[in-house]
């Protein structure tokens, strides 16, 4: 999908059922919710994902999230809240335009996370750390 259609959202060219805007974001619920209340966070000033976006847009992102996250969850009703994104489509990123879902969770909602598994030893649990830490 197009980064097109939330950028509609926010300008109220596309219907939207909106739960809060400030300056910098934009929330509003998530037309295919995983439970009632799953919201989409998203910066009013355009990026892709977390690999592009500016620091204070991602900083604004998140304060807006974290200020949502409880509110949510009490006004659902919930027990506990994912709040999550997808980057790239090997990630599942469907539209490209930042976002963050917050998804208040119950304990009995049945919802799956994906499942780990662990390094194959102690070695490539250090190749690997070695290589992000080469990086920085």
């Amino acid at each position: 999908m197009s980064k097109d259609l939330f950028l509609k959202i926010i300008a109220g060219e596309v219907p939207s059922e909106k739960v809060y805007e400030d300056e910098h974001t934009f929330a509003f619920l998530d037309i295919n919710p995983n439970n009632p209340g799953h919201t989409l966070v998203v910066p009013k000033k355009y990026s892709r994902n977390i690999i592009d976006i500016e620091e204070e847009d991602w900083l604004n992102l998140m304060k807006t999230a974290r200020k949502l996250a409880p509110i949510i969850m009490k006004a659902m009703g919930a027990t506990g809240v994912n709040v999550y994104m997808n980057n790239e489509p090997s990630a599942f990123q469907v539209i490209f335009y930042t976002h963050v879902h917050i998804i208040p969770r119950h304990d009995d909602d049945r919802l799956e996370v994906w499942k780990g598994r662990p390094y194959k030893s102690e070695e490539e649990q250090k190749e690997v750390a070695d290589k992000i830490r080469s990086l920085l």
